[in-house]
């Protein structure tokens, strides 16, 4: 038997943990946890409009050139821009085969007889569409400045101040924040259960992570825009 006939009747271990229900939730953890990390890099990193433009634009230079000379110019920000990419795909693509196989295997009776689920729950769905939409938009605000008229590249704090001058950007972006909130929440609860991390003991304490972490990261980055909104930062 040759070695293709062999593998083409036994898949591989990663191949079946990929098919399997079980490894499309550990996907969605692992992913989930990642871009958690960076969404908590992200908003400390925010928060230094607080500070003037001088400490915000010295930061954004910053992470341009870390890994130098190793790394070339800004090549650190593509490989994590990749890294989040792959990271989003996988979140996304596994949230959607898992509620297609989660629909298949529901009987018609239960639709009506099942328990309502959390409002975090039910709109888990409906808040990744929200945050997809949102990442393309905030790209082409911030990141590549198309859709914001008066940006200039290199001076993010006054592209912020422009961006949160406007009143449509500042609804975008209010109700984006307040979605992930919601996301956040459900997603680190479900993401320690996929992971074995809860347990009788450890419930309390990870539900009580999940709001402060929700709460804290909704609070952080919604700050900015309501700071540009009032004044605050200008």
């Amino acid at each position: 038997m040759t070695t293709a006939t062999r593998t083409a009747r036994h898949p591989s271990t990663l191949a079946t943990l990929w098919r399997s229900t079980v490894g499309k939730k550990a996907v969605m953890a692992v992913s989930g946890l990642a871009m958690l990390l960076y969404l908590v890099a992200h908003m400390l990193g925010n928060l230094k409009v607080f500070f003037g433009p001088d400490d915000l634009n010295g930061y954004a230079h910053w992470l341009r050139t870390i890994g130098e000379p190793f790394l070339r110019y800004e090549w650190f920000l593509w490989i994590a821009r990749f890294g989040l990419l792959a990271a989003a795909v996988l979140h996304g693509v596994c949230a959607y085969q898992l509620s297609r196989r989660d629909l298949a295997a529901r009987p018609s009776t239960y639709v009506h007889q099942r328990r309502r689920a959390s409002y975090a729950t039910r709109t888990m769905r409906w808040g990744g569409v929200i945050l997809a939409l949102f990442i393309v938009w905030h790209v082409l605000d911030l990141t590549t400045l198309t859709v914001n008229p008066v940006a200039e590249h290199g001076h993010p704090y006054q592209n912020i101040v422009a961006t949160f001058g406007r009143w449509y950007s500042d609804v975008i972006y209010i109700v984006a924040m307040l979605a992930l909130g919601l996301h956040v929440r459900h997603g680190f609860w479900s993401a320690a259960q996929t992971l074995g991390a809860n347990n009788a003991r450890r419930d309390r304490a990870l539900k009580l992570a999940a709001n402060t972490l929700a709460s804290v990261l909704t609070a952080g980055f919604l700050s900015v825009p309501l700071a540009v909104m009032t004044g605050v930062v200008k």
